[in-house]
């Protein structure tokens, strides 16, 4: 059942997170990490959880490992993930709710590199958006908000007036900064969200109404 909190007020544009909000990549980026953090010597089980939302180099700087280059390490993970797309698929519906939307009133504001992105959309059989805002593009990664605040200027809205659709921590608070509305998309979450926003498991209760006064969620079921 769709939850009630859905927000049906028509919006400039709908911004959308990638992974785990519409593809599921999580078990190709965990074996990628998974196996950078046991040749570092990490507890892979208790590392895993802070990998996701957030730009690969801030996670390894984070981390503050002696005698690594970030920036070498986490393009080094870049290749390895683009190498390893043979099980990515679509978050249920997702296909044919961006298919649904004007061109012009959407993107894809990801912590992913554009390279790795690219390859993860066609992987999955994803339509590639007009405006995708990727980890390169700013010089924060979320949870800072600069890269919801980058998407909304360049579709020429206020991010106050933008719709986000994201499932980490991480990209959750990145949209309240920048002052974007929220729907978190539970599909991938392995224990049951608590969040003040809205929440979906995928879109397949939901469509898209267009109009030259904005776009709105419509629940279906």
């Amino acid at each position: 059942m769709t939850d009630p909190r859905v927000p049906t007020r028509r919006f400039a544009a709908f911004l959308f997170d990638m992974d785990g909000t519409i593809i599921s990549s999580i078990a190709s980026a965990e074996r990628a990490w998974s196996r950078w953090a046991r040749a570092h010597g990490l507890d892979v089980a208790a590392f895993l959880p802070t990998i996701h939302g957030v730009r690969s180099v801030e996670t390894i700087r984070r981390l503050a490992l002696p005698g690594l280059d970030p920036e070498a390490e986490a393009a080094a993970i870049t290749r390895a993930e683009m190498e390893d797309v043979g099980d990515i698929a679509e978050i249920p519906g997702a296909r044919a709710f961006l298919r649904a939307l004007p061109g012009e009133r959407w993107a894809i504001v990801t912590s992913a590199p554009r390279a790795l992105a690219e390859r993860r959309l066609a992987a999955a059989g994803m339509p590639m958006p007009a405006l995708l805002v990727a980890a390169e593009d700013v010089a924060r990664g979320k949870p800072a908000p600069d890269c919801v605040l980058l998407a909304a200027e360049r579709l020429g809205v206020a991010a106050s007036d933008c719709l986000m659709f994201e499932d980490a921590p991480a990209g959750i608070r990145a949209a309240e900064t920048a002052g974007a509305a929220v729907m978190v998309v539970t599909a991938t979450h392995r224990e049951p969200a608590v969040s003040r926003h809205a929440q979906i498991p995928d879109y397949r209760g939901l469509r898209v109404e267009a109009a030259p006064d904005g776009i709105r969620v419509i629940p279906t079921a």
